[in-house]
């Protein structure tokens, strides 16, 4: 989830969420968006099995160790339903701070991240001399519940960093793509990657992360995800693009809208034939058709829906749309829809 909307109707979605039998809610680590921190230790007391973390957490703009710290406290308050994914961030939020990522040698420093994080959940301390991240004597009293608290990787470019993915964390979670093509290349890599490590590529979370939209006017659901495409398209990589059948030239003239602060503009320059290659949306049984062909029977073994109603393109793009399912009725109807084809 985005969470953006009052934080009342926030807790109350996840609490719908998890009465409806959904594995995990995540929300990503940002500025640009309401503390998700502080909104899932609000949700932990007021929810039964959902777990609950970021996806993504930026180990540039958050310290490693802090992210380890909120992850294992969300643990404790959520009794062993916490989870993080971790990747570099948004590189259009950390152009927003002047910070020059591609310099900072990114998948390297994920990977230290990852081994930083991994040894303060496991053990509580850290003495730790790598090339971004030194630590001495450095404890915690921050504990999970989990005996092996799951941390995965976030990642879009590939194939490295699908293949370190595979190779040394809990599983990763592939944003914005949503065509068979990027789902083979995914899987591919990640089986590359725990091959090397002599790890069951099948015993990971492989995730999904993708634009949705889903209502019985199939016009009005992708209307909705196409403003939302709009929005995020502008952190996918070239390559990425390309593996989802997207010119990158094609959505550049919507990347400068919102790099000028004109979201409105990005949508409408974003084509809905780009929307239709980056998000699932439609009727549920088109979103089912698209799930399956497009991503479940590459191997992808979790799909994670970024569900885009109304009110979030109203709160993020300032653009009226009608006739939009609400978020709480979309989960309805995966829940009554979609869920039972995977089941």
């Amino acid at each position: 989830m985005i969470p953006d909307y009052p934080l009342a109707d926030s807790l109350a979605t996840i609490r719908k969420a998890d009465e409806l039998g959904f594995y995990a809610c995540y929300a990503v680590d940002e500025t640009w968006h309401k503390d998700m921190w502080l909104l899932f230790a609000a949700a932990a007391d007021k929810t039964r099995s959902i777990r609950l973390g970021p996806s993504v957490s930026g180990i540039i703009l958050r310290e490693p160790t802090l992210i380890a710290q909120a992850t294992a406290t969300l643990d404790e308050l959520t009794r062993g339903r916490a989870e993080c994914v971790i990747s570099c961030g948004n590189f259009g939020l950390l152009s927003q701070y002047h910070i020059d990522w591609a310099g900072m040698k990114p998948l390297t420093r994920v990977a230290e991240a990852h081994r930083v994080i991994r040894t303060f959940l496991d053990e509580g301390s850290l003495n730790f001399e790598g090339e971004f991240y030194k630590y001495t004597g450095l404890f915690t009293f921050a504990r999970p519940v989990q005996q092996r608290l799951p941390l995965k990787l976030g990642a879009v470019r590939g194939p490295k960093s699908f293949q370190v993915a595979g190779e040394i964390s809990d599983g990763v979670h592939h944003a914005l793509s949503s065509t068979r093509e990027a789902y083979d290349y995914l899987v591919e890599n990640v089986k590359i990657g725990a091959g090397r490590a002599g790890r069951d590529w099948q015993s990971l979370d492989i995730g999904a992360w993708v634009v949705f939209a889903t209502g019985r006017d199939s016009a009005v659901a992708k209307e909705a995800a196409r403003s939302m495409v709009g929005l995020y398209a502008s952190s996918m990589p070239a390559e990425q693009l390309e593996r989802n059948g997207v010119d990158p030239q094609d959505l550049q003239p919507a990347v400068d809208a919102l790099g000028k602060g004109d979201p409105a503009g990005a949508i409408e320059l974003t084509s809905p034939e780009i929307a239709e290659r980056l998000s699932v949306a439609g009727t549920p049984e088109e979103c089912v058709a698209k799930l399956r062909t497009e991503i479940a029977d590459a191997g992808v073994n979790h799909l994670i829906l970024a569900i885009t109603d109304a009110a979030l393109v109203k709160a993020l793009m300032g653009r009226d749309l009608d006739n939009v399912a609400t978020v709480d009725d979309q989960l309805q109807l995966v829940h009554d829809e979609v869920m039972p084809a995977f089941a």
